[in-house]
């Protein structure tokens, strides 16, 4: 009887922590796997055109707009969004940033993410 006591508890324990583990995973959840699939193609997006920009910058000296990096051929991308995220470059004196801005009439509590000069994407609000 202990046995069975001992096996209810340690099944209850384990259904406990596999719905908090799965409960967790779904609110952090990008959405759809279609939407997963969107995000990881924008952050490549994003990784080249980082690319670009560090290869601009190494060849002239400065970074440059997206439409410069494209219109050169620096940067093979041929459109400046994905699946309706738009990509856009701030650029300074020695920095970069380059933006993907999620479509939020599309996907509601989406994010949009950010590379600079340490090729690291990162979701921003």
């Amino acid at each position: 009887m202990k046995s069975l006591v001992g096996l209810l508890v340690v099944a209850l324990i384990v259904g406990v922590a596999y719905k908090y583990y799965f409960s967790k995973l779904e609110s952090e959840g990008t959405g759809t796997p279609q939407q997963t699939i969107d995000v990881v193609g924008v952050k490549n997006d994003l990784l080249g055109i980082a690319q670009a920009e560090r290869a601009h910058q190494a060849q002239n000296g400065s970074y440059t707009s997206l439409d410069q990096l494209i219109y050169s051929g620096e940067l093979t991308m041929r459109r400046t969004s994905r699946d309706g995220y738009t990509y856009s470059v701030e650029t300074g004196n020695q920095t970069f940033r380059a933006i993907a801005h999620c479509p939020t009439a599309t996907y509601p509590g989406c994010s949009d993410f950010a590379v600079d000069q340490s090729m690291e994407v990162q979701a921003t609000q």
